[in-house]
């Protein structure tokens, strides 16, 4: 059994509060270095590449070159989803990390919070990397992430802010009415380094409406695991919700052959969700297509 890569939650606090998020019901926790690389041991029999989140954001802990110290000890790569809040804390050495093959940039979380700083503060940190990045032609990759499109295009105001800045600073010409995700999702704006656009899109929950049956690239792609040691099918499972194991107390290779998780693979495999969780994820239905 391989998976494409696994999530690791190394910590569930992002430091932020994005109405696109959903609201954490776990309390805050973030993994013993010891702990994350007993986890690493038993990931490398099942895959070469780590996320290193669920809802938390890796860039919080000022430490992160030592989780990744760990992830490149066992040769494998990783990965870095982050708000950008959070960037200037870090060194060049730290997020250009050999280890480190790719990095995801949440840009629309800043219109979603809160904050202090200005969008100008913001920015200055992730252009600056990017700008460095593309200057040392770095292997790793950037994405910049604006999932907040919709039909009624709720977040233009922001966009074409945005928009305005990196056409100037990449030198690209981005037009927000042109996107259009179901045809493309990026754009390139340097070396290795990409405008990645998407839909918003609705976080599984109970409490959500039943969506049916579908297929899931959960337990086929990627599994995770959270900063609790709770092994959950999907990267979605926030919470733990379908929890097929804790690793703290049962190997991984035992929790993804017990039954719980046998019974979902055989069940995708017919095009049918056996959890009720699954059955209130409406983002199945990016992997249906008819």
């Amino acid at each position: 059994m391989k998976f494409y890569r696994i999530y690791i939650e190394i910590t569930n606090i992002c430091g932020l509060r994005c109405s696109f998020c959903p609201t954490k019901n776990l309390p805050n926790k973030t993994m013993s270095l010891d702990f994350f690389e007993s986890i690493i041991q038993e990931a490398q029999a099942f895959t070469n590449e780590i996320a290193c989140h669920v809802v938390g954001d890796p860039l919080t802990l000022s430490n992160l070159d030592a989780y990744l110290d760990i992830i490149h000890k066992y040769k494998m790569k990783a990965i870095l989803t982050t708000s950008g809040y959070f960037m200037k804390k870090h060194a060049n050495s730290t997020l250009f990390h050999p280890s480190v093959k790719q990095i995801n940039i949440s840009l629309n979380a800043f219109n979603k919070n809160d904050t202090a700083i200005t969008f100008e503060q913001y920015m200055h940190p992730i252009l600056n990397f990017c700008h460095e990045k593309i200057r040392r032609k770095k292997e790793s990759f950037i994405n910049l992430r604006v999932w907040n499109l919709d039909e009624v295009m709720s977040e233009k105001s922001f966009n074409l802010k945005l928009f305005e800045l990196l056409n100037r600073e990449f030198n690209v010409e981005l037009e927000l009415e042109s996107l259009n995700p179901k045809e493309r999702k990026g754009i390139r704006l340097g070396y290795k380094s990409v405008l990645h656009f998407d839909n918003y899109f609705e976080w599984p929950s109970l409490s959500n409406p039943n969506y049916g049956h579908g297929t899931c690239q959960g337990l086929d792609s990627h599994i995770a695991i959270l900063a609790n040691g709770k092994v959950v099918p999907c990267c979605l499972d926030n919470d733990g919700v379908i929890e097929l194991g804790n690793i703290n107390q049962k190997p991984l290779k035992n929790i993804l052959e017990d039954s719980r998780a046998t019974k979902m693979r055989k069940a995708f495999a017919l095009g049918h969700c056996s959890e009720e969780l699954c059955l209130k994820c409406d983002y199945k239905t990016r992997f249906n297509v008819k």
